[in-house]
């Protein structure tokens, strides 16, 4: 009941002025970062080991503003997955080497996360309505939650989600096919199909699917960054790497990991820093947590 609730209330704010949606988010935010200790104290954590730069106040305001990003972006859904089509496409804006999109070409797309990264998917799916992309979707344990979220993920169409637990095979056919692959390899899911490289100096278990998947589907990969902006977001596609992968993964995920910090220095606070990022530790190192 609470979850169809929750449903019916972001519906109802996809009408909202975006400036009505981000107030309330930022008063979310402000909510959550002193209601929920154990995830203030993850992202606390992280800006700390990353950025051991900066004073004690200016991480405690970064990681405030981060809370707030996320629940502006949280919110946001809303008029992502119901507003009117000319809604999205006036308040997401999709630039760079977006003709890299063209022809048949294997793509897999790396899609770090930045907190706007739904509505990065959502500028994708509406504005290259020619390529059908696939997405690897972690299912909600909340099945009506599940189908709001897999429905909102789709809802132009063109956007197939795939189970974590599909078959690797199926995956890279639909990628040597043509189906562009919307990938997010930059969390910490512990030791197994992973290697431990530098994550802003810091070792990460780090998993290896992008320059796997790269290599296998014969595909080149695209970054692609998404910024919340005061009127929507800018989803900006970046130009493929060259000579990449190559035949060291670990090297590959290492500089994939240094890309994303040069990016990630640009937004700081619009990384999904509640995420235990370095909870998986190499053998006899103590939790950083």
């Amino acid at each position: 009941m609470l979850s169809q609730f929750g449903i019916w209330f972001m519906r109802m704010t996809a009408s909202w002025p975006l400036a009505w949606v981000r107030a309330l988010g930022a008063v979310l935010g402000d909510l959550l970062y002193w209601l929920v200790p154990s995830r203030r104290h993850v992202a606390d954590t992280n800006v700390r080991l990353c950025f051991p730069d900066l004073t004690e106040g200016e991480r405690r305001t970064l990681v405030r503003r981060n809370f707030r990003i996320v629940a502006q972006t949280w919110l946001d859904r809303g008029w992502l997955w119901h507003a009117p089509p000319e809604v999205t496409l006036k308040r997401l804006k999709l630039v760079g080497a977006v003709d890299q999109f063209q022809g048949n070409d294997a793509i897999v797309i790396f899609a770090p996360h930045f907190l706007g990264l739904d509505a990065g998917a959502t500028a994708l799916s509406q504005q290259v309505p020619w390529r059908q992309f696939d997405t690897i979707y972690a299912t909600q344990s909340n099945p009506v939650v599940d189908a709001w979220v897999a429905q909102g993920r789709n809802r132009f169409g063109n956007a197939r989600l795939r189970s974590k637990n599909e078959s690797v095979k199926s995956i890279i056919a639909e990628l040597r096919d043509g189906h562009p692959l919307y990938l997010l390899p930059d969390m910490d899911f512990g030791a197994a199909d992973a290697v431990f490289v530098p994550f802003f100096g810091v070792t990460a278990a780090t998993i290896t699917s992008l320059p796997r998947f790269a290599r296998l589907g014969k595909a080149k990969v695209i970054p692609m960054y998404t910024r919340l902006t005061p009127t929507g977001y800018e989803t900006v596609v970046e130009p493929a790497w060259t000579a990449y992968p190559t035949k060291d993964v670990t090297a590959d995920t290492a500089f994939m990991n240094q890309r994303l910090e040069a990016e990630i220095r640009t937004m700081p606070e619009q990384y999904y820093w509640v995420h235990r990022r370095f909870k998986t530790r190499p053998e006899g190192e103590p939790s950083v947590y």
